[in-house]
């Protein structure tokens, strides 16, 4: 089992820390939110599939119910909102202040009613890594371009840090079936529905025209189905039922440098010592 959560972690690891910057290409021609209920409706239709062809029951209600909650929080609350942050604010940056992940992690795990305290060494770590994150982001990085929009993008992702932290703790202990598959193929599709929606109100359908995406957006797009979505999302959701939850949180201090490497290479977004 060790081995196994290990790998499942280095997947994480590699594969999200380039989902940042594949969402910001994505977003700059497809509109955010229909962009992230493309990503997951297509990979949980896929993953939801499989698993009924292979054997697993039908989900009962309850189980459909757990992963909506799930999809709302982690995939609405949670990608939704950095999908949309993301027209405003770098993807290095982005993944810089996710990294607030872990310790909302550790904090709503403790404020939960079976909830433990967590140890001097898993406090120590988290706000180790947290103030590793503060010196990347550095003071007055963003300098004259922190006006308007881009801090409503910065709260708007402190915010689905929050959200994704939230659903992450519920995932643990959720009412979902046994297939770790099969339940995150079901949270896809509820969280997936959700964003049609979201979309439909805020009026992206209305302005979405698919003739103008780019080759770099459908790229990101499809980089996000296959490596954000089927193998990372699954890899995240099975360490979720079987390994330590500020061990889990991790990824959100590994991801950051990944992202940030990769958007000086690709994106041309600013590097420094």
């Amino acid at each position: 089992m060790k081995y196994r959560i290990w790998a499942a972690l280095l997947t994480v690891y590699l594969t999200w820390g380039l989902t940042y910057l594949a969402i910001r290409f994505a977003v700059q021609t497809i509109p955010p939110f229909t962009m992230a209920a493309t990503r997951f409706i297509i990979p949980g239709i896929f993953l939801f599939t499989w698993r009924r062809m292979r054997g697993d029951p039908a989900p009962r209600s309850k189980e459909w119910r757990a992963a909506a909650i799930v999809g709302a929080l982690l995939l609405v609350g949670g990608n939704g909102l950095v999908s949309w942050a993301e027209q405003y604010v770098p993807s290095g940056i982005t993944a810089l202040l996710y990294g607030s992940a872990p310790i909302w992690m550790v904090l709503i795990d403790f404020l939960l009613p079976s909830g433990k305290p967590p140890s001097v060494k898993t406090i120590f770590a988290v706000l180790l890594g947290f103030l590793g994150i503060i010196l990347l982001i550095s003071p007055g990085r963003y300098g004259a371009e922190a006006e308007g929009v881009e801090w409503i993008g910065i709260a708007a992702l402190i915010l689905a840090a929050i959200f994704w932290a939230g659903g992450s703790v519920y995932n643990r202990d959720a009412s979902l079936p046994k297939s770790a598959l099969l339940g995150t193929g079901m949270e896809m599709l509820a969280g997936g529905a959700m964003l049609l929606g979201l979309g439909f109100v805020t009026g992206e359908w209305s302005q979405f025209d698919p003739r103008g995406v780019s080759m770099e957006s459908l790229l990101g797009l499809f980089y996000l189905v296959i490596f954000g979505s089927i193998i990372g999302f699954s890899a995240y959701i099975w360490l979720l039922r079987n390994a330590p939850t500020p061990l889990v949180s991790t990824y959100a201090y590994v991801n950051p440098l990944i992202a940030i490497i990769m958007g000086a290479w690709l994106a041309d977004e600013t590097l420094s010592l």
